[in-house]
């Protein structure tokens, strides 16, 4: 097959989840014999035109200049750029920018949409946002051939809400078996001596909340919050935070080997997402044999179930914060959450499952 992965800023991977996946997915096609091709930012940090058997394709991004408005633009580049290509297959990784662009999608082409999380809840967007977000999701289930969904959360709401059908594909993980301690140096850190959050630093993902209870932590642990705090709600929380010498931000870190360490040598780690589906953080975090502390909702829950500890206030993470460790006790839980990984959210399961799903809409086609 033929195939297009655009919606992400681009591969090799320097931004977030589906920047990884698609990397993942596109070299694991490409093995398989399929010719696949990629779309990335212009000014991404990789200029080749093949990455391990992929095609780059290189398309104007205004977002650096322009922000957001950027993103529409560079969408509605990729699609353009995809009528010329003759592709069997186009994946699109969300929709927020390029669903106002789907009726330029080619024709021949078979479409399938990963509808990603309930974009339009974010509270840092404004309601005419939201309501801007809601309208996209509607054009998206509408235009693409195939739907899918990476928690049955999604599913369950594309279904009420649009009576749609998706295919159910969770996000995938590989479980971290190389741990190396000497990593924790570098940060400062002792094994099992310090809390953490990885985590884009929104609203909707409950920072404030956790870094108000850690604030009351009574044990002398760290805890590290890994994230871009350069942005205006990650510079409010700094400012807020800085008198309490326990919290340190570290900002972003794109090294796999030292973000699955420091999951793996932690004591809690925290998962404070409310918004979206099947959470590539959460599942990496179970694969690094994280103990989790996740907030309370039925995205988290359907993962983790009995598996973790849950928090809807900051009284409650105080509490967890002062009287859970990570000790023989909690290895059920652990050894669990690795199960679930091996079993349901590996990345070669997750990733036969894309290529069937393409060869059965082609078959259908």
């Amino acid at each position: 097959m033929k195939i297009a992965i655009l919606g992400t800023r681009g591969i090799p991977n320097n931004y977030g989840g589906f920047e990884q996946f698609a990397e993942y997915l596109s070299e694991k096609l490409v093995a398989k014999g399929h010719e696949v091709s990629v779309y990335n930012s212009h000014n991404h940090s990789y200029q080749e035109k093949k990455w391990r058997g992929v095609s780059i394709i290189h398309k104007f991004d205004p977002e650096y200049k322009i922000g957001t408005k950027g993103q529409f633009i560079y969408d509605l580049n990729c699609i353009l750029d995809s009528r010329k290509r003759n592709f069997d297959i186009i994946l699109q990784l969300g929709y927020t920018s390029s669903a106002v662009w789907n009726f330029l999608f080619p024709q021949k082409s078979i479409i399938l949409t990963n509808m990603d999380g309930l974009e339009w809840k974010r509270t840092k967007y404004s309601k005419r946002v939201q309501n801007f977000l809601k309208y996209a999701e509607k054009l998206a289930v509408k235009k693409s051939h195939v739907l899918i969904a990476d928690s049955l959360g999604i599913k369950k709401y594309l279904k009420e809400t649009y009576n749609a059908e998706s295919e159910y594909i969770p996000y995938g993980a590989n479980t971290f078996s190389n741990p190396n301690s000497r990593i924790l140096a570098t940060y400062h850190l002792a094994e099992k001596n310090y809390d953490m959050l990885i985590a884009r630093l929104e609203p909707e993902n409950s920072i404030d909340i956790i870094l108000e209870g850690v604030s009351r932590n009574k044990t002398g642990r760290k805890f590290i919050v890994i994230g871009n705090n350069k942005t205006n709600y990650g510079q409010y929380l700094t400012d807020k935070y800085k008198g309490f010498e326990n919290i340190v931000f570290l900002g972003s870190i794109y090294d796999m080997e030292a973000v699955n360490n420091l999951r793996y040598f932690s004591n809690l780690y925290f998962h404070g997402h409310t918004v979206g589906g099947t959470n590539p953080s959460l599942l990496e975090a179970m694969a690094s044999n994280a103990l989790i502390v996740a907030n309370k909702n039925d995205f988290n829950a359907s993962i983790l179930g009995n598996d973790a500890y849950y928090f809807s206030s900051s009284s409650d993470v105080e509490n967890i914060v002062n009287l859970i460790s990570k000790n023989q006790t909690e290895e059920k839980k652990l050894n669990a959450n690795l199960t679930k990984i091996k079993e349901k959210y590996s990345w070669d399961i997750i990733l036969d499952s894309y290529e069937k799903l393409f060869i059965k809409s082609m078959l259908k086609n």
